[in-house]
């Protein structure tokens, strides 16, 4: 096969490959880079006999993924919370990676929590239907002990969407006063409605995670103080929305201990922003 077929191959398989990799890592650049990685492998490898290119290609980025992670945990760096999570593959890639849109930014969340070998099983199997049998010499296991990895992840992730229903008027009044303090640029104000160990993150590429009460403050007020921004239900949980219909539009998202905010995570990017659910509040 010449050059020129090969990468047209690729390019239809790109964005299936981009969906597994972003569900894999959580990032706009990470997802890239295993994705550029794929291709690197693909023009230095002999494919003439390789009968499901696809699946092939899958294969590779589960590994490039795989490895990333491991990378990433050896180095305790907590990866950006940017975005939503997928659903199952379809024969069409394009379709596929829509259907791996339709879930929320809290399944990304929770896949976080996942060891580095149960989030490859769960997200291959589960989200793009990849047979055990592929994904085993993926994770160095047989194909019953990688059924038990995905069996274990998915009973995680079961749980975690079996938690209580959110207290919206609670979310709501934290919320609010987060946005009032921002806008008004009252910095105590802004310390009070978040946990002493509060974090705060960016879909940025390579943008830094903040913690702490006070470095959360200054980083996310920004995000937040527009004299447009207005409350909102974000994928069933209150946040902030600012400046919609313009090149600065983000979006603001929250998770609470019982009296304060926990977590902010910003997002810009339209892969974070298009598939998010955004509702008015009740």
């Amino acid at each position: 096969m010449n050059d020129e077929a090969l990468a047209e191959r690729f390019q239809a398989n790109r964005s299936h490959l981009r969906a597994v990799a972003y569900r894999m890592l959580g990032s706009d650049a990470e997802a890239d880079d295993a994705v550029q990685e794929a291709w690197l492998r693909l023009s230095r490898s002999d494919t003439g006999e390789v009968a499901n290119l696809a699946g092939w290609l899958t294969t590779v980025v589960g590994r490039v993924c795989l490895d990333m992670l491991r990378s990433r945990k050896s180095r305790r760096e907590e990866p950006l919370a940017a975005a939503p999570a997928g659903a199952a593959e379809s024969a069409d890639p394009e379709r596929a990676a829509v259907l791996a849109d339709s879930v929320g930014v809290a399944m990304l969340v929770v896949l976080e929590t996942l060891d580095p070998a149960e989030r490859l099983a769960f997200v291959l199997h589960d989200m793009f239907a990849v047979p055990y049998d592929d994904i085993a010499p993926i994770v160095d296991r047989t194909p019953v002990a990688a059924r038990q990895l995905a069996s274990r992840a998915r009973r995680r992730v079961q749980g975690a969407h079996a938690a209580p229903e959110p207290d919206l008027a609670l979310q709501r009044q934290v919320v609010s006063a987060f946005l009032a303090a921002a806008r008004e640029g009252d910095f105590e104000a802004l310390v009070a409605v978040l946990d002493p160990d509060a974090v705060s993150r960016s879909d940025v590429p390579g943008a830094t995670v903040t913690r702490g009460a006070a470095a959360v403050a200054r980083n996310a007020a920004v995000g937040a103080a527009s004299a447009g921004a207005y409350l909102a239900l974000i994928d069933g949980t209150v946040g902030i929305v600012a400046e919609p219909g313009t090149p600065r539009y983000r979006v603001l998202t929250f998770t609470f201990t019982p009296t304060a905010v926990r977590t902010i995570t910003i997002l810009t990017s339209p892969h974070s922003l298009t598939p998010l659910r955004v509702e008015p509040l009740p």
